[in-house]
This record gives structure tokens, sequence and C-alpha cells, in this order.
């Protein structure tokens, strides 16, 4: 109590202009920071896979069951710093046994299930089912079990069976990429429906949330197959990653605009909102916005890429360049979330004061929590990569044989 009434002296101490009592201490913290984060990786990573799978970029195998397993563990993981900031986190579930057709939440809660549960799972399955009977076969003791279990204890890998599990496969990925849109769209739906907060209403939010995430996913799973790679000591695939250099410098640039974009039209439209907004972004955002977002996590990697568009260094270079870029991409949309998140609560409804925003090491939403949160996905993949490596997937032909 002691420490709370310290901190909100604190806060206190630097609140600027008029403000009401409500807006002294921030609602949402950095672990509503991490929710659209984790969610916009999700649909990222997926939405790569299905260019692999769906649009036949053949070039872009290698990273295919990476994608799927990054988007499974941190989709198991996306809830949880939503439930972590709860009052009473154990009374969560309410939310899927007592609908509310109302609540922007709640409807997020079932479109949260069937991504999970019907696209994600249901792709994985159907992709590693064949593998997963093999795999039983050749193992033993706890592994075995396991691999014969997640393949719900089936055995047939027949041509017939192998065909049909490709083409409900298939017909799965093809109804996720628009649930993929649709997962992360909603997200930014959720903030730009505010109206009261001129931060975040406006009806371009869905859209640059959307295309922010295929980046940051995107990013990521490139990261996780060099670094897979590396730990594996197998040679890098530099034609894909070369192809998924591209495809981040397209939707990055598109991304790049909309934001700007967003940012003319409210300079234009200078509404009431206008002056307030304007002293938040070059005061209190001025280093999040300007610096790690725009000039590290956006116009660094957008010139780097663009470069590599038109003139490819040597390999080695390439493979040092592949491995920071994402990282700032990372960084990049991850203050971007942050500037959404925790600048939309800076200023105050009166547009005549600001609070401040302070947050501890410790405690249910300090910086250990948010780590947390951020690490747990990580481990879940690293054991579905030991569980389920996509190197170690064998052909169709060879499986037949093996049968």
């Amino acid at each position: 109590m002691e420490q709370h009434i310290q901190n909100l002296y604190e806060v206190l101490s630097q609140v600027e202009g008029f403000v009401y009592p409500n807006e002294i201490e921030l609602n949402w913290s950095i672990l509503i920071v991490l929710y659209p984060f984790i969610t916009g990786l999700v649909a990222g990573a997926f939405i790569l896979a299905s260019l692999e799978r769906i649009f036949k970029v053949r070039i872009l195998k290698p990273t295919y069951g990476i994608a799927l397993l990054t988007a499974l563990s941190f989709m198991l993981v996306a809830t949880m710093p939503l439930i972590s900031h709860l009052g009473k986190p154990f009374r969560a579930y309410e939310i899927m046994i007592t609908p509310h057709l109302s609540s922007a939440m709640a409807i997020f809660g079932f479109v949260y299930l069937w991504y999970l549960m019907v696209v994600l799972l249901l792709e994985i399955w159907f992709d590693y089912r064949r593998d997963m009977i093999l795999w039983a076969n050749e193992s033993k003791g706890v592994k075995r079990f396991l691999y014969r279990a997640l393949s719900l204890w089936t055995t047939d890998i027949s041509p017939k069976a192998i065909a049909l599990d490709n083409k409900i496969g298939y017909i799965v990925t093809v109804i996720g990429v628009p649930s993929a849109f649709l997962l992360h769209g909603y997200v930014g739906f959720i903030f730009g429906s505010i109206k009261a907060n001129p931060w975040w209403s406006t009806v371009l939010m869905p859209i640059i949330f959307l295309f922010s995430a295929i980046v940051s996913g995107i990013a990521l799973v490139m990261l996780i197959y060099i670094i897979v790679s590396k730990v594996r000591k197998v040679k890098l695939n530099m034609a894909c990653l070369d192809m998924i250099a591209m495809y981040l410098f397209y939707i990055l640039l598109i991304d790049f605009v909309l934001e700007g974009l967003d940012q003319i039209h409210r300079i234009y439209e200078a509404e009431e909102s206008f002056e307030v907004l304007h002293k938040l972004v070059f005061g209190k955002l001025f280093f999040t916005l300007f610096i790690m977002q725009g000039l590290l996590g956006t116009i660094v990697p957008l010139i780097t890429l663009g470069i590599f568009q038109f003139y490819k260094p040597k390999e080695n270079i390439r493979k040092v360049i592949y491995l920071i870029v994402p990282v700032l991409i990372l960084i990049g949309v991850f203050f971007m979330r942050w500037n959404v998140v925790i600048g939309g609560q800076l200023f105050s409804k009166s547009f005549y004061g600001y609070t401040s925003f302070k947050i501890g090491l410790i405690g249910p939403e300090g910086y250990l929590m948010a780590a947390f949160w951020l690490i747990v996905p990580l481990l879940i993949l690293a054991f579905l990569l030991w569980l389920l490596p996509p190197w170690k997937k064998k052909d169709e032909q060879s499986e037949i044989q093996s049968a």
C-alpha cells in the first residue's frame, strides 16, 4: 500500500496541466501492450506459412513448418497478458460461458477460440498426422506415446488417407487466411472504435494493426529460422531469406504509407484535439515514436531492405543484415503498440493536461512479468520444434514405402 501511495505521489509530481482524477494513473499498462503485439506475431507467422501452402511459393518451404509452430506457440499465450492484467484472472473463463454479443472483448474470445481450435490446431494436425504415425513407429518410450496420442492413435497412411489430409489441410489454410486477418484486425478495431479517444479513433487503426502484425510475424519467423539453422549447424537457404526479405520490404512499405496517411489526415483535419496530440508526439512520445518506432523500427529496415531489392551484397553480409533487420522490425512494432496503448492514455480528455507512466521491475504488471509472457511462447516453440521438427518431415513417397 505504501509503495502504491509513493508511486502515486511520483506520478502526481509529473502531471502537467489539468487532468481528471481518474486519468492520473493509467488503467492499461505494458501487459496490454503485449496483447496486440503477441497476437500480431501469430497472424503474421500464419500468413507467411499460407504463402507456401496456398499461393505455392515453394521457395519458402524451409520456413513453412517453423511458421506454423511459431503461430501456435504464441497463440497459446496470446490471452495470458490480458488474463494477468485482470483483478480476478480465475474468472476469465466466464467470458466464454456467458456470451455478450455487444462486448468487443467477448467477441474476441470467440475469434481466439476459432483461430486456435479450428484453424491452427487442425492445420498442424493434418499436416503432421502421417509424420507422427511414422515417428511413433521409430520412437520408444514417452516420445512414442506422445506421437500416438497426438495422432489420435490413427495408423492409416495410405495414399488415399494422405491425399485426404492434404486436401482438408489446404481447406483449413484457406479458411485460416481471412481468420488471421480477422484475429488481428479485430484488435485494431477494439482501439479504433473508442470514439472518446482521438489518438485511437481512426478507421485506419484495424488496417494499420493488421499490416504491422504481418510485418512482425514474418520478421519473427525469419529470425527464428536463422537461429534454428545456426543451432542445427545447417546451411541457410539464402534464396528463401531473400524472398522473405522482399515480402518484408513491400509489406513494411505499405504499413509505413498507411501510418503516414493516418498522420497526414490528422494534420489536415486539425480537430480540437490536434494541439494536445501535437505536444504529446513531440514531447512524451518523441523517443518511442520517432526514434524507436520510426527510425530504428521502420526507416532503417525499409532503406536496408529497399537497397537489397536492387543490389545484393555478398552472402556473409546478407546473413548478418538478415539477423539484425528482423530484430529492429520487432522492436519497431512493439513500440508502435506501446505508442498506441500507452500514448493514448497520457493526455487528458480535457485536452489541457498530461499524465505520466511509470513501470516497475517486479509486480503483476512489471518488466519481469512482461518478459515472462514473452519467454513462455519461445519455450513452447522450443518444445514443439523438438517434438515436431519440420526438417524431419518425410515426403509422401517415403511414407508410402514405410507403410
